[in-house]
């Protein structure tokens, strides 16, 4: 039950980061552009998460915009430890193959 609702969650997030425009379609480095266009995203969003929560420490930011923006870090981080598994286990698949 907890599958569904996972990719469920982690193509949201990957649908709000190609409408916010933080992932292109890579022009000629293929897979590996597409990755680094998305852990630099990641780690954009994740400052941002940072400094919406130092903001609301300090009182000038409300705390509803500070905990949305760590819920979205959330699940960004989830959707990138899914992304890892599925990579990790397609290649122990291609290690297995015979030859």
């Amino acid at each position: 039950m907890a599958i569904p609702v996972l990719a469920a969650n982690s193509y949201a997030a990957a649908q709000k980061l190609v409408e916010a425009g933080s992932i292109t379609a890579p022009s000629s480095g293929g897979f590996s552009d597409l990755v680094t266009q998305s852990i630099a995203a990641f780690e954009g969003q994740a400052k941002h998460a940072d400094q919406q929560m130092s903001n609301a420490i300090s009182g000038h930011v409300d705390y509803v915009s500070a905990v949305t923006a760590v819920a979205e870090t959330e699940t960004a981080v989830e959707t990138l430890v899914a992304v890892r598994d599925k990579v990790i286990a397609a290649y122990d698949d291609i290690m297995r193959m015979t030859v």
